[in-house]
């Protein structure tokens, strides 16, 4: 299913986002789900591991395309890290149409950050995708 792998996908970064330590313990964890299948799996680990090579470029790229926050800290932690896989997924996943990476993205920024932030990630990734994309 992956909608679940993109949930383990984001909570995986979250945590990474706070020490930068892929925690592995934590990926095996979530990749033991049995709603997972063997492409998921894979999926997760590709994309984390591709997100955390891409890390720094990636934050600063969003903070590049955010409108009115000066710092990382400043931005809700939960929206951060949905800009960040959205933005992975806009610039080095070409398998992954560009319209879903971005909703996608705004659904993990709803459900882990609220309602509120749909137009501000749309907005943003938006901004990123035609930047990356033209």
């Amino acid at each position: 299913m992956r909608r679940e792998a993109r949930e383990s996908v984001y909570k995986l970064v979250f945590e990474y986002s706070f020490n930068k330590v892929l925690n592995e313990k934590t990926e095996e964890m979530l990749c033991n789900s049995a709603n997972l299948t063997d492409a998921d799996v894979e999926y997760i680990g590709k994309t984390v591991r591709g997100i955390v090579e891409k890390y720094d470029e990636l934050t600063a790229d969003v903070m590049n395309a955010v409108v009115g926050y000066s710092t990382v800290e400043r931005l809700d932690k939960a929206v951060y890290v949905a800009l960040v896989y959205g933005a992975f997924e806009l610039k080095y996943a070409p398998d992954v149409p560009k319209g879903v990476a971005i909703s996608e993205a705004i659904n993990l920024a709803k459900e882990f950050g609220g309602e509120s932030t749909t137009g501000f990630v749309n907005g943003t990734l938006a901004a990123l995708n035609k930047k990356f994309n033209g």
